[in-house]
C-alpha cells in the first residue's frame, strides 16, 4: 500500500472514531436536558410530548392530597393548573402558596408524574425565569379580567 493510501486510512479512521464519540456526547447531553415551562406553557403546547421537563410555579392552596406515600398537587402560575402526583419524600421547605420546581413526564388522565420536586428555599429569591412567568401570567389574567 502507498504512504498517502495510509495516510488516508489513519486520518479517515481517526475522523470516524472523533464522529462517533461526538454522536455519544451529543445524545448522552439531549436526553439529560430537562426543559424549564410553565404551566401556561405546557397548555399553550410549548412543553415537550415524550421527554422529561420541568414545570415552575406555586403549588396551590388547598391542593395537596396525600395518599400513602403518594402526593398528589397543583402547581399553578395563577393563570394556568397542573395537577402533578409524586410519589416519595417531599423537601422539608415543600409547602401550599409557595414556589416549586417539578420535574414531570406525562402521565394518565392529564395527571403528570414527578420524578423531582425542587422547592424554593427563600422568601426573597426567584429564577429569573419564574418570575417573569408569574409577572406575565399576572398580567394576562388582569388583562383578561372584566
Amino acid at each position: 500500500m502507498k504512504r498517502w493510501k495510509k495516510r488516508a486510512a489513519i486520518i479517515g479512521g481517526g475522523l470516524a472514531v472523533v464522529g462517533i464519540a461526538a454522536a455519544l456526547v451529543l445524545n448522552a447531553l439531549n436526553s439529560n436536558i430537562a426543559l424549564y415551562v410553565t404551566p401556561s406553557d405546557v397548555f399553550a403546547g410549548k412543553a415537550p410530548k415524550l421527554q422529561a421537563f420541568r414545570i415552575g410555579g406555586l403549588v396551590k392552596e388547598g391542593s395537596v392530597r396525600r395518599e400513602n406515600v403518594t402526593v398528589h398537587f397543583i402547581m399553578t402560575d395563577l393563570v394556568k393548573d397542573i395537577p402533578v402526583a409524586y410519589t416519595g419524600i417531599l423537601p422539608d421547605l415543600f409547602k401550599e402558596g409557595k414556589g416549586a420546581v417539578v420535574q414531570v413526564k406525562p402521565g394518565d388522565g392529564g395527571e403528570y408524574i414527578a420524578t423531582e420536586v425542587l422547592a424554593k428555599h427563600d422568601e426573597n429569591y426567584m429564577p429569573p425565569e419564574a418570575k417573569d412567568a408569574l409577572e406575565k401570567a399576572q398580567k394576562m389574567k388582569g388583562a383578561s379580567a372584566p
